[in-house]
């Protein structure tokens, strides 16, 4: 069942009111009537609902509170995609299927080898757009947070921000010994962590890139024998890393 997120202005004591596209979502496309029971969750607290529907209109939906459930569908592990802007359709990939994974926070990174260049304009469009996606995705797989879409930074910022995490991995096609795993049996007795994971845009990172992350303590991997598009890389860490230590 999917989940719909709410603020602590749409709840009325045991009332919550649903407005906007959440109406058209659940009675004109889950099909949903009044007696029947949906999942909601307020973003600002992460508190999970179970809710009886009571009443349907054209403008709002208003549910009553069953029960509190426990929330068991976020990660221990809090990952941060660090992405190399990509072509459009393909960082609205990456980002409606890292957040079904689980993904908490996303940031685009302008690199040497981006095609595409956002000015504060455009950049604002694309954040707006990004977040509804990423909205869209922690709606249908049922989490209790919106994953954050940061606006762009560049390497240098970059090179700010690594020392915040456990581990960043740096995805590099031309790294040959250190595998993804070696770098996980490290962390396995973790029980909370903070992951980065850098990401090259299309065309791939240079190497001056490399060697300036290396330096400040990114850890280079190898996903294997094959070259996996950017879109690809982001979805399978991710997979892998959930699977080993969540």
């Amino acid at each position: 069942m999917p989940k719909f997120f709410i603020t602590n202005n749409q709840i009325e004591k045991d009332k919550i009111y649903l407005t906007d596209a959440d109406v058209n979502h659940i009675a004109n496309v889950l099909r949903k009537q009044v007696g029947d029971e949906i999942n909601i969750c307020n973003m600002e607290t992460s508190d999970n609902f179970l809710c009886k529907i009571e009443e349907i209109n054209k403008e709002n939906i208003k549910c009553k509170i069953i029960k509190t459930v426990e929330p068991e569908a976020e990660s221990n592990i809090n990952i941060t995609i660090f992405q190399g802007i990509p072509k459009a359709e393909k960082m609205e990939l990456i980002i409606q299927k890292c957040t079904e994974l689980g993904v908490k926070h996303f940031v685009p990174v302008q690199m040497e080898r981006c095609v595409v260049k956002l000015d504060s304009k455009t950049e604002k469009k694309k954040i707006e757009r990004w977040q509804k996606i990423a909205e869209t995705a922690a709606k249908q797989s049922g989490r209790d947070i919106i994953p954050t879409i940061e606006y762009s930074i560049n390497l240098a910022k970059l090179c700010n921000l690594i020392q915040k995490y456990d581990i960043v991995l740096l995805a590099y096609e031309n790294e040959k010994e250190n595998k993804l795993k070696n770098e996980l049996k490290k962390l396995k007795n973790n029980r909370k962590l903070n992951i980065g994971i850098i990401i090259g845009p299309e065309g791939g990172l240079e190497k001056q890139e490399v060697e300036k992350l290396r330096l400040i303590g990114a850890k280079t991997i190898t996903l294997g024998k094959r070259i996996l598009r950017t879109e690809t890389v982001g979805i399978s860490i991710t997979s892998i890393i959930m699977y080993e230590l969540e």
